[in-house]
């Protein structure tokens, strides 16, 4: 970055240093005048400019960066050298940073002066350029002046005007992060801007809109903001599927579970000399925060990041995750990871580039398959080394509740202090040894132990006691003796801890005013004796039954669940599962472990989890913590039994993808959703056997391969609903894992085995459109697959493929007509359907008969491979391109070569018959097109107009129109007799491959959709292939798996034919599809 400065003569110099360098600055935003007024790169070089008009506001900004306190200032006239291509590309792309890092902005209006400048400051041209709006909400702190350089006031001051003169949102004046703010209404705020070159109008938008584009000068505004709304949808698709959760969500959501922060219950941290190490130590990037539970870990670190945050505000970046033990969200190593990225990108948004490289390639899998954390970290470790990366607070909470690779992550966290300078940590645990002896091995790490400071964790404690009874002596209206008793009580009895304070006035809530001495007295101290004294009178109470089978089950439970699922996972609860107030105040009988946030149920605290599973275990599990497993997956299958079935969102689109799947109300899957991704995980728990000939292990096996056989495709349908067909992967290995070795099992392990094979198989058809599953799934399975077979009514019934791709599924491959022994480069149907013709890099043409699958004929060309062909109107002939420039006829009951055609002077990429087979059409990348006398063989016109090479051509279905697409970006249509050009469509934002007429040449197919010309419409279906889908008029039909893609592709009638790089073809045919 270069920068502006003046050296000890006084002289205007510029000076360049590297991202990690650059000093504090200042930076011009103004309106451009003449360009050859405005001082230039050059001119400050070779010391010119001083004449200038523009030199004015450079001198202006110098004087006012000295004024603050700054040596260095930019202006963007005289700091980019602009004849550098590559240099000024780079400047655009990094503009936004730009002004974001600056330490001020200074705004020249130079079309505001005199002292009543507010109506001259509303119309100022200054709001009225596209660039300048980014200018306004990038920097923290933005200056207005005056042309007289009078300070007319700063972004905040002068918020309420600009508000009215732009529309931007107030709180986005007043410095909140553009994240807060839908993209779209970003958008809305550049309404009516303009910029001198088109295309700036998209490029000024992007640092906005938290995306990168590199400016293509010349591509013009449409296709500019094409590329900056394509660039957006990536982003948000990335952000979505990276986020694993929203950590502000939680920390709200936590601090209104504990009933608020107090700001008097942490302030004592902030003057904590440990503390103050840690932030002003440059050695110290590490502080561990440890305490006994219920010592205040999590809302102290609420506290923390609420200072920090203000004291940040766009210079620093914040980010945390808060771990939790009871929901399968947030309790992984991965998504700690994930939801650390998130937030970082979020405010830094160009970091994300480092989560695009792989996501581009590898999609949402990459942050669950088998490398994840290897990915992660590789990821998150060139996200802090990145030199953009503003100096960060990274704070994770409640490590002791990361149950999946805690320690990886452990390891990953010591390791990173030594790797960033500009990065410190905090997280908070338990008094765990082996967290302790992990982070022993960071250099950088000091500690901050709750015990070692309890005179001030005491002080923070009496100060939330006052608060929570007085509070509570409102409510209830104690007596002012009674209000005392509590408060001496609570004061001696705490411990100071301020989980039992919290569960002592929950208690207190629900407790009679005659009756709070009595059963204060009943409160003992320490938080276990607390939870032993509530579970009694849990246990007194004439909701014992209902209230054990409920902690039971919540207990073990693999994360935090709604009430209605809770409901359906006991038998007990089942009559209540449409009445939600009864279910409310059933939880609310074990209030005293469990609370309701928004309907779903959570544990107060991890602590009161861990007591119920380590000292209330012959209270809540009589018969073995397997059986309660075993209730809640025999209750899994008989709620999943009773919800699953075909289209539950009545999506009705057979290619509707998950992204467009939206819940209907009520959704069927309220309550089997914890069923569908967990019922395998409490089967293995049970401990069950599946071995031996007892009726017992029958019984056991009949209700798997019951549900396997009768609902496993209903099953995988609701995983692509939840967006779990990763946990569902898991679950088959983990169900096939436990029946493997089991005696007497082999029909179950058969079926299992299928069943597995099909999911994996088709993972991707199943999990991005879930209507597949009936679809692509079943088509593309082996005919003797037990699932297929099984599911066999579930089958479209006007799909067909031909011929049997695979009998089993150790061909783990199609079965081709018969195999080309090189890449099929091109495929062609006769109109009747009844011929195929593939072309190979083998050099062969095969004619296959394709009701049989037989090949009819194998015809060997010359040397040079052959590429497009096409069949006759009468299906007899057979025109075929060859990579010579030429074109040969072959007869295509012979096999036989009847003539062949020469006139191009450049290759020869397409072919076409007009329908009453009299004139042969060819497309050529000379930029020609040849119409042809098919019988003599006699060039009958030339027909020019393209502007680059000509790669598709089709007669109309009357041969009276042809149609040509280019890599121009445009169809022409011409009178196939007298060859002059009758219309040119334009639109397409990509090079056009290909274009067909169809329905008597109404609606023109090409690689860029259907586009209507001005014919009348007939009323056949139009079939098409994109590459992945094969469509009905526009309406995704069947998802093709990738070993399946072609090289080419044909269509004739309700027929598409593929070739495939292996060498294979195959033909699907429709007819009236009833599903």
């Amino acid at each position: 970055m270069r920068l502006l400065t003046y050296n000890e003569d006084k002289r205007l110099t510029i000076e360049c240093f590297e991202d990690a360098q650059v000093p504090l600055y200042a930076i011009l935003s103004h309106t451009w005048g003449e360009e050859d007024e405005e001082v230039t790169f050059a001119d400050i070089i070779n010391g010119d400019g001083l004449g200038k008009e523009g030199y004015e506001k450079i001198q202006f900004c110098g004087a006012q960066a000295r004024h603050d306190g700054l040596q260095y200032f930019w202006v963007d006239s005289c700091c980019i050298d602009t004849t550098d291509k590559a240099e000024h590309s780079h400047a655009i792309r990094s503009m936004f940073c730009w002004y974001q890092a600056a330490a001020k902005c200074y705004v020249y209006l130079s079309d505001v002066q005199g002292s009543s400048w507010e109506p001259t400051f509303r119309s100022s041209r200054w709001f009225t350029r596209g660039w300048t709006l980014q200018e306004l909400l990038a920097p923290s702190i933005v200056d207005f002046f005056s042309k007289e350089r009078k300070k007319l006031g700063d972004k905040t001051s002068l918020k309420s005007l600009i508000h009215k003169t732009t529309g931007i949102a107030l709180k986005a004046l007043e410095g909140a992060p553009l994240a807060q703010f839908e993209v779209d209404e970003r958008l809305r705020w550049a309404g009516g801007r303009v910029t001198k070159l088109k295309e700036d109008k998209a490029y000024a938008l992007s640092g906005l809109c938290d995306v990168e584009i590199a400016p293509l000068y010349g591509e013009g505004e449409e296709q500019a903001f094409k590329r900056l709304y394509d660039e957006i949808r990536k982003l948000k698709t990335c952000l979505r599927d990276l986020r694993p959760t929203d950590p502000r969500d939680d920390k709200k959501r936590i601090e209104e579970t504990k009933g608020g922060l107090l700001a008097d219950s942490y302030r004592w941290v902030l003057d904590n000399e440990t503390f103050q190490q840690w932030q002003n130590d440059f050695e110290s990037r590490l502080l561990w925060v440890k305490g006994d539970p219920g010592k205040g870990k999590t809302m102290l670190l609420c506290g923390i990041i609420n200072e920090l945050k203000k004291a940040a505000k766009n210079t620093t970046t914040v980010s945390y995750f808060f771990c939790q033990a009871n929901d399968s969200r947030i309790r992984t190593a991965t998504a700690v990871l994930r939801g650390l990225l998130f937030m970082l990108v979020q405010q830094q948004p160009l970091l994300v580039s480092y989560i695009r490289k792989k996501y581009d390639v590898a999609g949402e899998s990459m942050f669950h398959d088998a490398n994840a954390w290897v990915t992660l970290t590789e990821i998150f470790v060139g996200v802090l080394q990145d030199e953009r990366l503003r100096p960060a607070y990274l704070i994770i909470d409640a490590l002791d509740e990361c149950v999946t690779d805690l320690q990886k992550l452990l390891g990953f966290v010591a390791k990173q202090p030594s790797t960033s300078s500009r990065v410190k940590w905090i997280v908070s645990s338990r008094n765990w040894p082996d967290i302790e002896n992990q982070l022993e091995r960071s250099g950088h790490k000091i500690n901050l132990s709750l015990e070692l400071n309890a005179q001030s964790v005491s002080a923070a404690v009496k100060i939330f006691i006052r608060q929570k009874v007085d509070h509570l002596a409102r409510e209830k209206q104690y007596k002012k003796e009674v209000h005392q008793s509590v408060l001496k009580h609570m004061t001696s009895n705490a411990s100071d801890t301020f989980l039992w304070v919290a569960l002592v006035c929950q208690d207190l809530e629900g407790t009679a005013n005659r009756h709070v001495l009595k059963k204060l007295a009943l409160l003992p101290p320490g938080l276990d004796a607390l939870y032993q004294r509530m579970l009694f009178q849990i246990t007194e109470s004439d909701d014992a039954e209902l209230c054990h089978h409920i902690l039971a089950s919540t207990a073990i439970l693999y994360r935090t669940v709604t009430v209605f699922e809770l409901a359906a996972l006991d038998e007990q609860l089942e009559e209540y599962i449409d009445d939600l107030e009864s279910l409310r105040e059933i939880v609310s009988l074990c209030g005293s472990f469990l609370s309701l946030q928004e309907d779903k149920v959570y544990f107060v605290h991890q602590s009161a989890k861990d007591f119920l599973l380590a000292k209330a275990s012959d209270t809540l599990f009589p018969n073995g913590i397997e059986y309660v497993h075993w209730r809640i997956f025999s209750q899994s299958h008989t709620v999943m039994s009773r919800t699953l079935s075909r289209d539950m969102y009545n999506l009705g689109a057979l290619g509707c993808s998950i992204e467009n799947a939206k819940r209907p109300h009520p959704d069927p899957l309220t309550t089997s959703r914890y069923a569908c991704v967990y019922w395998v995980d409490h089967l293995c728990e049970s401990k069950v056997s599946f071995s031996g000939g007892s009726s017992t292990t029958s019984q056991n096996r009949d209700i798997i391969s019951g549900f396997i056989g009768k609902r496993y495709l209903y099953w995988l349908e609701g995983l692509s609903l939840c967006k779990s067909v990763d946990k569902g992967i898991a679950s088959m290995r983990k169900l096939w894992k436990l029946v493997q070795h089991a005696q007497h099992a082999d029909e179950l392990l058969q079926l299992l085995h299928d069943a597995k094979k099909f999911l994996l198989y088709h993972r991707d058809a199943i999990e991005w459109y879930p209507l597949q599953t009936y679809v692509s799934a079943l088509l593309f399975s082996p005919t003797d697959s037990l699932i297929r077979r099984l599911f066999e009514h579930e089958e479209p019934k006007g799909i067909t493929l031909r011929p049997t791709l695979r009998t089993s599924w150790d061909e783990w491959r199609p079965r081709p007509l018969e195999d080309h022994s090189r890449w099929v480069n091109s495929v062609a149907l006769s109109p009747d359907s009844a011929r195929l013709a593939s072309t190979s890099d083998d050099k062969t043409i095969k004619i296959w008969d394709t009701s049989s699958g037989v090949c009819i004929h194998t015809i060997k060309v010359h040397a040079l491979i052959a590429f497009s062909k096409a069949f006759s109107s009468d299906s007899t002939r057979l025109a075929s391109v060859m990579d010579d420039r030429t074109i040969e006829i072959w007869d295509a009951s012979s096999g036989a070569c009847l003539q062949k055609l020469e006139g191009h002077v450049d290759a020869v990429h397409s072919v076409a018959f007009s329908t009453d087979a009299t004139r042969l059409a060819s497309a050529s990348y000379d930029r020609t097109i040849k119409i042809w006398d098919a019988s003599s063989g006699a060039c009958l016109q030339t027909l020019k107009g393209h502007g680059s090479a000509v790669h598709s051509v089709a007669f109309s279905t009357d041969a009276t129109r042809l149609a040509s697409a280019s890599y121009d970006r445009t169809i022409k249509i011409w009178d196939a007799s007298s060859g002059s050009r009758l219309q040119t469509l334009k639109g397409h934002g990509n090079n056009l491959k290909s274009a067909s007429y169809i329905s008597q040449f109404a609606l023109l197919h090409s690689d860029g959709g259907v586009t209507k010309t001005n014919q009348q419409v007939g009323q056949n279906a139009v079939i098409s292939f994109n590459g992945s889908w094969i469509s009905k008029n526009g309406q995704k039909l069947l998802w093709v798996p990738e070993e399946y893609r072609s090289t080419s592709t044909a269509v004739s009638g309700r027929c598409v034919a593929q070739g495939t790089s292996k060498g294979m073809v195959w033909i699907c045919k429709f007819s009236d599809i009833d599903r």
